[in-house]
């Protein structure tokens, strides 16, 4: 059976392959003026892509199925079935590690870490116009936290952070049993969900703990949290030079989930502003330690959100406040230059900024934006397949729903990591296979990042970054 856009189940035609045996001469010289008399009323079954994704992109007929047609139908449902369930099988081996060029020779301490947006329980149940394709079995908490875990587990990692968390009691539970440590941080308000780093127990611990409720800062109740995790001997290994030099390392871990607005490009800012102030300032203070930022940005790979983080640096005003994500399609103006007056007030209006939004954006009512940390994005400094990947590397989808299909999702790093391998996203054509996300797969509407990251010798991350000027 089908689930048609309403919600309503109904049944599906048999397709190409599902179609019952060919007539015979006679039975079609029988049923030709038959055919010929009905062949318009078979144009009014034809059913679009977006409403049953079992057909494909060309035009397929529905066929009016006979009441003594019994066989074709068991025979079709169970090739569908059988289908179905190795396009799951396979779902998972689309995922594959990618490798990059970089000699880890020199490097110790790889880190396998997990960025993701595991869909907030309560975010689920007040947007349901977000998963019309999704069944209401595969977004029942009690099925995806297992299916989360299960998946989380495959990974093998040493880091987690979640966003979108309001059900932390549970993952901490099936978390724990895997070894696993965590910290929570919640909204403020009716919206309870939150940040949650956790850590492999036997390889890290925790040394300082600090949080962001950027509402007290007047950038609405979003959070975004930081853990100073210290390097245990058991992370090195067995290489009692490396541990000799490295036993004393620790490693910053920034997680936050940025306003999803697309029209507050200034309190995106604002957010993201603060939380590279404080992992800049948090990085010093525990002896320039490495520093790996990850969280749902709510902002494309193409925005001047990115480009703020990847240049370290942003001139507010040539931008419209609107489309500081990439979120909203930017409206295509002429050149500057070779406006008329009327056209370059109009533009100057519509992405003039207030004083007040760049308050809210810069913390002063200068333009200009910066920040002092080198950072690099995971995915993009490992080579991809362009069946997974844009034209910066970066995934081309992370997050698949019926509102939205893109890449919002990052794992940043300062020169002192360097990435060995990253997981692929799934291609496109799955995911039009699937339908849409969560599944009976995936536990999320959004896909997980996967990267291992390695500490650079000392000397190797010294020339690779210099001291940012103060």
């Amino acid at each position: 059976m089908g689930r048609n856009r309403d919600g309503s189940e109904g049944t599906l035609p048999c397709t190409a392959d599902q179609s019952p045996p060919p007539p015979t001469k006679s039975s079609r010289k029988r049923h030709q003026g038959h055919h010929s008399k009905h062949s318009r009323k078979k144009q009014k079954f034809i059913f679009p892509e977006t409403e049953t994704k079992s057909l494909t992109q060309s035009k397929t007929v529905a066929k009016i199925t006979p009441p003594n047609s019994h066989k074709c139908n068991r025979h079709s449902h169970k090739g569908r079935k059988h289908r179905n369930r190795k396009e799951l099988r396979s779902e998972h081996r689309h995922r594959k590690w990618t490798y990059s060029a970089h000699d880890d020779s020199n490097c110790v301490g790889k880190v396998i870490l997990v960025s993701y947006n595991i869909l907030g329980v309560e975010n689920a149940a007040k947007h349901p116009q977000l998963y019309r394709r999704v069944s209401r079995k595969y977004l029942d908490w009690e099925h995806r936290k297992k299916l989360l875990c299960k998946e989380i587990r495959g990974y093998k990692p040493s880091i987690l952070c979640f966003q979108e968390v309001d059900r932390f009691d549970d993952l901490n539970d099936l978390l724990g049993k895997d070894g696993f440590k965590g910290v929570h941080k919640a909204r403020a308000g009716e919206t309870c969900d939150g940040c949650a780093i956790f850590w492999k127990n036997e390889l890290f611990t925790l040394l300082h703990e600090e949080t962001i409720e950027f509402q007290s800062f007047g950038l609405r109740n979003n959070v975004a949290q930081f853990c100073v995790l210290k390097m245990n001997d058991n992370f090195l290994g067995a290489n009692a030079t490396a541990r000799s030099s490295w036993s004393t390392h620790s490693v910053l871990v920034g997680n936050i989930h940025v306003l999803y607005n697309p029209k507050r490009g200034d309190i995106k800012l604002g957010q993201m502003r603060l939380f590279l102030e404080k992992a800049y300032k948090l990085s010093q203070e525990w002896g320039s330690i490495p520093v790996v930022i990850t969280g749902d940005l709510n902002s494309l790979p193409q925005s001047a959100m990115y480009q703020f983080i990847t240049s370290s640096e942003l001139h507010v005003q040539l931008h419209d406040r609107r489309q500081i994500s990439g979120q909203i399609c930017p409206v295509e103006y002429p050149n500057f230059h070779t406006r008329s007056h009327w056209t370059r007030f109009a533009f100057i209006f519509i992405t003039w900024w207030t004083d007040e939004e760049l308050m809210l954006a810069t913390g002063s009512r200068l333009s200009h934006l910066s920040h002092h940390l080198k950072l690099s994005s995971a995915y993009a400094g490992v080579p991809g397949s362009s069946k997974t990947r844009d034209k910066v590397g970066e995934p081309l989808v992370t997050s698949f729903h019926s509102m939205f299909t893109g890449t919002v999702d990052y794992i940043w790093h300062t020169p002192e990591l360097v990435p060995i391998r990253v997981l692929e996203t799934l291609p496109m054509n799955i995911l039009r296979e699937i339908g849409g996300l969560p599944s009976k797969k995936w536990g999320s509407d959004h896909l997980a990042l996967v990267c291992e990251l390695a500490i650079a010798n000392e000397g190797d991350a010294a020339r690779e970054s210099p001291a940012p000027e103060l």
